[in-house]
């Protein structure tokens, strides 16, 4: 059961973050943004953590933890954040939704026709359901997408293969303190914290992003990459566009139309493919617990 709790909190609070990065980046810049929410973040989970009583970090867990830290949240993150500048939310969520095919890719784990065909079925939904076409392609925004994605696939799987224990939120707090202070060394060299005046939407957009976004789903997540397997767990970046969308058509009033309704469909039908293993058939994908 937690397993799945983690999947679906990555599934869904990721997909409400593409909307609130974009609120905050109307004052923050994608440094600013990463050095606030991750410093603020990164506090929250350490303290969480000592409250816990969780056990104390490994030594040998340390760099590996900041690695991971500044790979995925000073590195993809950013590059993601930088990205959404310059392409349209369409082509950041199916370049986004690359990362299940890196994961596999890098791990070299074995998945059978079966789970492959879902994941392909499955961006090949979010390509429908995004519509990537319909916004203006930057290729510099393209590029940074593609490297966003495998840096962020080599990232967990590096965390996955090295890092041990039980203690997340402390863990989790380092690699978010690590990002923060990479961001603040950043920030001035880049533009600086805010690029426009700081409005009460960025500032909210802020917290939520440190709250739910990082210390919520990013602890479900690093959970989640030791206890499913590279395939089954990456699916969550399938689903993230749809809530995206369906959150844009309750509260902005986006439209709502039969490709989209077709995109949904053709998602959850890759996603099954690849979560679900038939009792009689030995192609689907298994958890690896490590």
């Amino acid at each position: 059961m937690m397993p799945l709790l983690a999947y679906l909190t990555c599934a869904l609070v990721w997909g409400s973050t593409y909307f609130a990065i974009a609120l905050g980046l109307d004052s923050f810049t994608p440094y600013g943004l990463v050095a606030t929410r991750f410093t603020i973040g990164g506090i929250l989970a350490l303290s969480l953590g000592f409250l816990r009583k969780e056990p104390a970090l490994r030594k040998t867990d340390w760099p590996h933890l900041m690695l991971v830290g500044a790979l995925l949240l000073a590195g993809s993150n950013a590059l993601v954040s930088w990205a959404e500048l310059h392409v349209s939310s369409g082509m950041a969520a199916i370049l986004c939704a690359l990362v299940p095919v890196f994961l596999v890719l890098f791990s070299g784990e074995s998945i059978g026709l079966r789970a492959w065909a879902g994941l392909l079925l499955g961006l090949m939904g979010v390509g429908v359901l995004a519509n990537p076409l319909a916004g203006k392609i930057h290729l510099g925004g393209v590029g940074a997408l593609l490297l966003a994605t495998m840096i962020w696939s080599f990232g967990t799987l590096h965390g996955k293969h090295h890092i041990k224990g039980d203690a997340y939120l402390k863990q989790v707090g380092v690699e978010m303190l690590t990002a923060g202070a990479i961001g603040h060394l950043v920030a001035p060299l880049s533009g600086g914290y805010l690029h426009h005046p700081l409005t009460l939407k960025a500032a909210l957009s802020v917290g939520y992003l440190a709250l739910f976004g990082s210390l919520l789903a990013f602890t479900a997540y690093i959970y989640l990459a030791r206890v499913w397997s590279p395939a089954k767990m990456g699916t969550y970046t399938y689903i993230n566009p749809v809530v995206a969308l369906l959150l844009g058509c309750l509260f902005l009033k986006e439209p709502f139309n039969a490709r989209m309704v077709l995109g949904m469909v053709v998602i959850l039908a890759g996603v099954a493919l690849v979560q679900f293993k038939p009792t009689s058939s030995s192609e689907a994908v298994e958890g690896i617990p490590t």
